[in-house]
């Protein structure tokens, strides 16, 4: 679809170069090299689980090449010359494997709130949460900084609806949660299980009969006893939308009579979904 460049939060900004942020919002010092040992973790970082795999190639990475770009730290408010990682703990972890004792640092000086902003924006962009994690990080914004969804909208650079949907994936029972988290499970696969009493057991079918999204939240309307015809839906139909799905990136939905008449609907949800739908029709 569009080729727009997504917004950086305002400390990652700073920390990347992307624009200059006119309140100055952190001072960024001239390159350091730290000990590891001197170096904890980010409290307020989303991300729980790093892959082994991952870790691994870049720890082996580490070996032969060195860190070749540095972490970004704050200093540690209680313990004097020590320092608390805002953004690259993969790196730092990976490091410890590769026998470094010392790691290229830049100090920042950030506030708690952009901290958390960083980190939770750094993984978004760089490496993906998973959806739990990035639920988590949205309520820590929520709850202890008092920004609503417009503004956590804002910051990352989505759409209100996906914050609002993200968050509310945290009201499922814990062993769905446990499926996003290890990712046996999509947040497409799991959003049509919020507010189902039986969830754990539709859960458990999705991940055993590998459903798509789609074909969940059919799934889910047949649980619920609806006598919607979409319960009848052909499986080629079925098959037909997600393709288009994919292709598209929108929501596509097909209906079709018996003598084969029907319609296909696209859903857009902004002035550039429709635009995008609009010039792909009309092109010669």
């Amino acid at each position: 679809m569009s080729g727009k460049k997504k917004g950086l939060g305002r400390g990652l900004s700073a920390l990347f170069g992307d624009e200059k942020p006119k309140d100055k919002p952190q001072e960024i010092s001239q390159l350091n090299t730290v000990s590891i040992s001197d170096l904890s973790r980010n409290p307020y970082q989303p991300r729980q689980y790093f892959s082994e795999e991952k870790l691994e190639e870049l720890a082996n990475s580490i070996k032969k090449n060195g860190v070749i770009q540095p972490i970004a730290v704050r200093p540690n408010k209680t313990e004097t010359g020590r320092y608390e990682i805002v953004a690259g703990e993969r790196r730092w972890i990976a490091a410890q494997r590769a026998g470094l004792h010392e790691i290229p640092v830049r100090i920042l000086e950030l506030s708690d709130v952009e901290s958390l902003e960083v980190a939770i924006v750094e993984n978004i962009q760089r490496d993906d949460l998973n959806p739990i994690e990035e639920a988590r990080g949205y309520k820590r914004l929520n709850e202890e900084f008092k920004y609503d969804h417009e503004n956590i909208s804002k910051l990352m650079s989505k759409s209100r609806s996906h914050v609002s949907n993200t968050l509310r994936l945290l009201t499922l029972p814990k062993d769905v949660i446990a499926m996003l988290e290890e990712g046996t499970l999509t947040s497409g696969q799991a959003r049509p299980l919020i507010g189902i009493s039986n969830a754990s057991s539709i859960a458990e079918e999705i991940v055993s009969k590998n459903y798509s999204a789609r074909k969940v939240e059919y799934l889910v309307k047949n649980k619920k006893g609806s006598r919607s015809k979409d319960k009848n839906i052909d499986t080629n139909i079925l098959k037909a939308q997600e393709k288009i799905e994919k292709i598209l990136g929108l929501k596509v939905y097909i209906s079709n009579k018996k003598n084969n008449s029907g319609k296909i609907t696209i859903e857009y949800k902004d002035l550039e979904q429709f635009d995008f739908i609009s010039d792909l029709l009309t092109k010669n």
